[in-house]
């Protein structure tokens, strides 16, 4: 089963999200790990509006890149725009996306939203490319 790993700034909204969406739309077929640059929480309005939608990532934990091994994975996303600051081995996966969402933490919850619909279709993108490659 191939590998992905969402990584973000601080691993608090959109990789999380991202992870819960992977985890659920591609469970089977798929393994997925989310961590960020730093390390925070998962942010509490992230839980609310994926549990919105039935999809639970209240367990999920905020966890530094520095802690997993390029090696073990097939793709790497980044969700921010951080691609740029990722070590060199991250971005070199058979996989690499930089998909640049607007970051939902401090902003109205319509952001979050539409930031979660936006991870949703790009999820179920990366799981068709991930099982084809």
């Amino acid at each position: 089963m191939k590998k992905v790993m969402f990584v973000c700034k601080r691993n608090s909204c959109r990789s999380q999200m991202a992870e819960g969406f992977a985890k659920t739309l591609g469970k089977g077929k798929i393994e997925v790990t989310s961590s960020g640059l730093e390390a925070s929480r998962v942010h509490p309005t992230a839980i609310q509006v994926m549990q919105e939608i039935d999809i639970d990532i209240k367990d999920q934990t905020s966890d530094p890149l520095s802690n997993f091994d390029a090696s073990n994975y097939d793709a790497v996303i980044s969700l921010c725009g951080c691609g740029v600051n990722l070590p060199q081995e991250w971005v070199l996966r058979d996989i690499f996306e930089d998909w640049e969402l607007d970051d939902p933490d401090g902003q109205p919850l319509e952001t979050f939203y539409r930031v979660r619909d936006e991870i949703k279709g790009k999820v179920e993108a990366l799981i068709e490319k991930v099982e084809a490659y």
